[in-house]
């Protein structure tokens, strides 16, 4: 017989919000069933509305809050801050820091079994709004003049946007200005349905410690109506701009950027600093796009690792060579791997222009290279990894083990991750000794952490 659930569909009940997820939704009970409810803030009483029911747990629409939480901050009620992207913003920022570290705390504790090991205070931005520095805008049509913004939660109606809070304004500007520019010169925007059109996004890329800005069009066609004149105003209207690119993407999908990329004017790269180190950043280059808290993060890094110039370390998932060129600034050698052809160009190139001597790259996956280096006598001293959201590989993580370096130090995205493999590298021989969440991504529900494990002596 079928357990009855103590809440239905579409019944209205009062509730009080005890916690929230990992993506931010308040969290109640009805006697010890969950209902997750966006909006809600822990302490605050409320009239929901159920909306869905499963057997373990439902979800709710928030109708009426009786009792604010004290972190609870006003927000605009207009669709670009309903969907823009910015699940915290109704959270004040002390809030929303307190939110993050405690979501590291727990998932800790939970998932890697690790209560006892020391996590510092996050660490937060002083302006905690406009720090992207890179936009990828889809273009849609709504009576016969080009929108651009982004896309409604699960559908693909575009919300027109003027702003986005979280972007810096450089680019928002640039945005603006080649969607208006585009309007101008009636250049369509692509229809994904008839797979007709031209104008399929508008990505800008700003360089915050050169103030150089590159802006890419994102065409399904391999022309673009009135290309000279598009590009003459945009080097009229927006000063800053050394870079105009074009990049053709023909094939119906919902990826944004295509395969083939040609520069329209001014140079191929644009250029920005994190710290010490310069960066070349093409329109395909991943790039962090907070380079202020990165720098933060990956000093962070740099200080776990703890180098004195004579160890042999390796990056992997090493991208363009952001950390692996940081840490080379330290190390006696560095060793690079990532998966992607095109970063480990890029990350060589970025070695070159820093003069950087000391740092080799390799194409492949970390879980197959490293073992290969292992075997022909390339043992670090220090392993340093940075992975995407899903974790580590289980084969990396047993290689680690194998290897046995004095030092690790873990660059995460995701809390969550990070705990499943501390937990294995812990009951691999190592120690947790500490971790340190920073707020990389302000508004939103992300959080980065660096964590420090050390050896065991047998």
């Amino acid at each position: 017989m079928s357990k009855i659930l103590p809440v239905q569909k579409n019944e209205y009940i009062d509730v009080v919000f005890e916690d929230l997820t990992h993506d931010g939704a308040g969290v109640a009970k009805v006697d010890g069933y969950p209902l997750f409810v966006p909006n809600g803030l822990p302490g605050e009483k409320a009239k929901i509305k159920v909306i869905k029911v499963n057997k373990g747990y439902g979800f709710g629409r928030l109708m009426e809050i009786y009792e604010n939480s004290p972190d609870r901050v006003e927000i605009s009620k207009d669709e670009m801050h309903k969907y823009g992207g910015c699940q915290l913003e109704h959270i004040s920022y002390e809030g929303q820091l307190k939110y993050k570290e405690n979501q590291v705390r727990q998932v800790l504790t939970r998932i890697g079994k690790l209560g006892d090991v020391k996590v510092h205070p996050i660490l937060g931005m002083d302006n905690p709004w406009h720090y992207r520095n890179k936009a990828q805008v889809p273009v849609g049509e709504k009576e016969g003049r080009l929108i651009a913004g982004f896309f409604k939660p699960r559908s693909h109606e575009i919300v027109d946007t003027n702003e986005s809070l979280i972007q810096l304004p450089e680019i928002n500007e640039a945005v603006q200005a080649v969607k208006e520019i585009c309007n101008e010169l009636k250049i369509p925007a692509y229809n994904e349905e008839s797979h007709n059109g031209v104008l399929r996004h508008i990505m800008a890329r700003y360089g915050k410690q050169t103030g150089e800005l590159m802006v890419v069009v994102v065409t399904k066609t391999t022309d673009i109506p009135q290309k000279n004149k598009l590009v003459e105003e945009i080097v009229a209207r927006l000063p800053k701009v050394k870079s105009i690119v074009h990049n053709i993407n023909s094939k119906r999908t919902n990826v944004i950027l295509g395969e083939k990329t040609k520069v329209l004017w001014g140079n191929e790269v644009i250029y920005d600093y994190i710290g010490d180190v310069k960066f070349a950043i093409s329109a395909l280059s991943f790039y962090q796009v907070n380079p202020d808290q990165t720098k933060v993060l990956y000093n962070k890094a740099l200080e776990y690792a703890d180098l004195s110039g004579e160890e042999t370390v390796i990056d992997a998932y090493c991208g363009i060579g952001t950390i692996s060129l940081f840490l080379a600034q330290k190390a006696k050698k560095v060793f690079g791997v990532e998966v992607v052809p095109e970063a480990i160009e890029d990350a060589k190139r970025n070695a070159e222009l820093n003069s950087i001597t000391n740092a080799e790259f390799a194409v492949g996956e970390a879980e197959v290279v490293i073992p290969k280096w292992y075997k022909e006598g390339n043992v670090a001293d220090v392993l340093v990894v940075d992975p995407p959201r899903k974790g580590c590989d289980e084969a990396l993580l047993q290689t680690i083990i194998e290897m046995k370096p004095k030092k690790v130090v873990y660059v995460s995205c995701n809390p969550a991750t990070l705990a499943r493999d501390l937990r294995v590298l812990e009951d691999g021989g190592y120690k947790t000794i500490e971790v340190q969440p920073v707020d990389m991504f302000p508004q939103t529900t992300h959080v980065e952490c660096c964590a420090k494990l050390v050896l065991k002596r047998n």
